[in-house]
């Protein structure tokens, strides 16, 4: 097996892991998904809804009550 060492790192306290910010106190979101949340415009579209819907369930792990607070959300993705 061979590393990449550019792609390597070894003996830090944190590091992002398959888009993940890793450490001593667990899994966190990481700041670039946060922010691409928060710079989308709202949906004008059903394509659109589809588009933050997806960036939303990325997330749903680390918000409390996921569901509670999207379920009108979701639903209006649903086919009619």
């Amino acid at each position: 097996m061979k590393l990449n060492p550019s792609k390597c790192a070894f003996g830090v306290s944190a590091g992002k892991f398959l888009g993940f910010m890793v450490s001593q106190m667990g899994i966190e979101v990481s700041p670039d998904q946060v922010k691409a949340v928060m710079e989308t415009p709202p949906p004008r579209s059903k394509k659109e809804l589809q588009r933050l819907t997806g960036k939303l369930v990325a997330l749903g792990h680390f918000i409390a009550r996921f569901t509670d607070e999207t379920t009108t959300l979701l639903l209006g993705n649903t086919k009619s």
